[in-house]
């Protein structure tokens, strides 16, 4: 079952990194009674500055605590997070190379961007949080509410440009429910995760963006982003006045509550004592009260999920999000080809 030849779309996004990987790697296999000996290789999917590099950047030294070994953090961005995760399931099956992940390889089958997914390659060592969503333009943006945004796409098609983090990202699942269900059309450019598209607002190159609340919030705090909406089904506390985007689209609501998620995760193959090894460290290290009030802050729901509990909400959030983008017309296969089960199913 592993190490199966990627899609060559991607093949061609991230021959330079699977070349690297090739050229070493770790030949001591997991082993539950001395895990973890060596340090382990934490690998973010993201780029720089965005809600799953703060939060992963944030939780890895709590775990280090617990689990007694150096954590090295590194970011493998691309190929809307694949190179990554293809990264990760490249090397070793021992518990030292974890996936510092969002949501994004729940879509990867049916949008065509790689043959991984969490459900069939990868299993959680922890779900984190439940992030939401907010649609931000800049300060000094003509649209001073959603219903301006909206009604300027749907009259002026392709006018706006609105920055992706590329196919199965936030924005992307985001930009077909509104298209699906508003008749909005924007110009889409992709950027490598709520970093860069947070810089790309700051310096007037898209008109608009979905940014994770938790990346987004100390731009909204500091004057510098105006945040039009959340996507969700009601206001959230970090976000203060805020509306709910069901509020002011009530036709919204048969997707809600839905958003983003941050998780921690090692390839199916991983030793079950190895993985309950780091399951033990990550999730004592989210008990800190000063990460559950970082995630709160952020508005991030802390879960702190495990084992099955934690497989569940992975499988539940495919079924939710592939079907989302099925029903507006963005998936270049079914989720049916894949057995993947509407949620009401």
């Amino acid at each position: 079952m592993k190490k199966e030849i990627m899609r060559s779309k991607l093949l061609m996004l991230s021959l330079p990194v699977f070349a690297l990987a090739a050229c070493g790697g770790n030949d001591n296999a997991g082993d539950g009674d001395s895990f973890p000996d060596q340090d382990i290789n934490g690998i973010i999917q993201w780029g720089e500055g965005g809600a799953t590099d703060n939060i992963s950047r944030t939780l890895a030294p709590l775990a280090e605590e617990e689990l007694g070994a150096s954590m090295v953090m590194q970011n493998r961005e691309g190929a809307s997070g694949a190179t990554g995760a293809q990264y990760v399931y490249d090397q070793p099956d021992d518990g030292y190379t974890l996936l510092f992940g969002a949501e994004n390889p729940n879509l990867y089958p049916v949008l065509g961007i790689s043959d991984l997914d969490y459900v069939n390659d990868f299993q959680p060592v922890s779900i984190i949080g439940q992030s939401y969503a907010g649609v931000v333009v800049s300060e000094d943006s003509e649209f001073e509410t959603m219903e301006d945004l909206v009604d300027h796409a749907r009259e002026n098609p392709d006018d706006l440009t609105m920055g992706t983090s590329g196919e199965g990202g936030l924005p992307h699942v985001a930009g077909a429910m509104l298209q699906a269900e508003l008749d909005t059309q924007f110009n889409t450019v992709p950027y490598d995760g709520d970093g860069p598209l947070a810089t790309a607002l700051l310096g007037d190159e898209i008109d608009v963006t979905v940014l994770a609340v938790s990346a987004a919030q100390e731009y909204v705090e500091s004057g510098d982003f105006r945040m039009l909406s959340v996507i969700n089904d009601e206001e959230l506390e970090a976000t203060g006045d805020t509306p709910a985007i069901s509020d002011i689209y009530p036709e919204l609501e048969q997707y809600l509550p839905w958003g983003p998620f941050q998780g921690v995760f090692v390839s199916a193959d991983t030793p079950e004592d190895v993985v309950e090894t780091l399951a033990d460290g990550f999730e004592a290290a989210q008990e800190d009260e000063e990460f559950q009030s970082t995630l709160e802050s952020l508005g991030v729901d802390p879960l702190n999920l495990r084992g099955e509990e934690a497989q569940e909400f992975v499988e539940q959030n495919q079924s939710t999000s592939t079907w989302m983008l099925e029903d507006a017309g963005e998936t270049e296969t079914s989720p049916e080809e894949f057995d993947i089960p509407r949620v009401d199913e």
